[in-house]
């Protein structure tokens, strides 16, 4: 068992546990790239050749990691690389991240969770290996492979994310990217059953309440995009052993909101 070392550039207020379980290596590998603020952050990796690396800073954020099973990778976003430069991965206060990864087979296609939250008091709970309900229940069975990957990007402050990935054959990959610029957005996405799912949401303003789902044992694509002056309430739901794909650009300007549900599939 060996993971590395926690790396600490600044003294830091700082309440860390790290419990590893393991075959090979893990790594986990924190940055706080600002002094005298206090955060909690809690790292529990079962299993072999997972990765956290993240930096982060501001005050009273939490996050909490599980890692179970094989290759799964939590930290900075690839798309532009390490963000402790200009702040951290995690930036911002009083959020909190709440991730879990699981494979549960001997080969695993490698989970991939990456972030940056730049905003304050946003919740973001995500699961990957897992299937999530609209309350928060999550539930996993025997044949969880990974291969599934997610890109995170909150700037806006107060919004909230309930989102999981999960598919029961090896090579069924979900891919899903999110922005979210604006505030005050609650916001499910789901994806689960076989063969391969992406799904693109890009909020550019604030205060909309978006349900997205894509399920059934077909290859769904969604991409949304929501702007405007007013809020858009959003119900997509794709399913069924049938290819399906969604594209929505949206701009409200109706001062009594919009709203948009599309399902389909059987």
């Amino acid at each position: 068992m060996s993971f590395s070392t926690l790396k600490k550039t600044l003294p830091i207020l700082l309440l860390l546990l790290i419990r590893t379980e393991a075959f090979a290596d893990n790594a986990v590998t924190i940055n706080q790239v600002t002094s005298g603020n206090s955060n909690n952050i809690t790292v529990s990796v079962e299993g072999s050749d997972n990765i956290t690396n993240f930096s982060f800073g501001g005050a009273n954020n939490t996050v909490n990691i599980e890692q179970k099973g094989k290759d799964g990778y939590i930290g900075y976003t690839t798309a532009w690389g390490s963000g402790a430069s200009w702040g951290g991965d995690l930036d911002g206060d009083s959020n909190s991240l709440t991730v879990k990864q699981l494979c549960n087979q001997s080969v695993c296609g490698g989970d991939r969770f990456e972030f940056h939250i730049a905003g304050n008091s946003n919740t973001v709970d995500f699961y990957q290996g897992y299937t999530v309900t609209t309350g928060g229940s999550y539930s996993y069975d025997s044949y969880e492979y990974g291969g599934h990957f997610t890109q995170l990007d909150i700037h806006g402050s107060n919004n909230i994310l309930l989102g999981s990935q999960r598919a029961n054959n090896s090579g069924h990959e979900h891919s899903m990217t999110v922005g979210i610029y604006g505030n005050s957005n609650n916001v499910y996405m789901r994806q689960d059953s076989n063969q391969n799912k992406t799904m693109n949401l890009t909020i550019n303003n604030s205060n909309n309440d978006v349900d997205m789902i894509q399920t059934g044992n077909a290859g769904h694509s969604a991409t949304v995009t929501l702007s405007g002056s007013y809020a858009t309430s959003l119900y997509m739901l794709q399913q069924g052993s049938t290819a399906q794909s969604y594209s929505l650009s949206q701009s409200c300007q109706n001062s009594s909101g919009c709203y948009v549900s599309v399902t389909q599939g059987q």
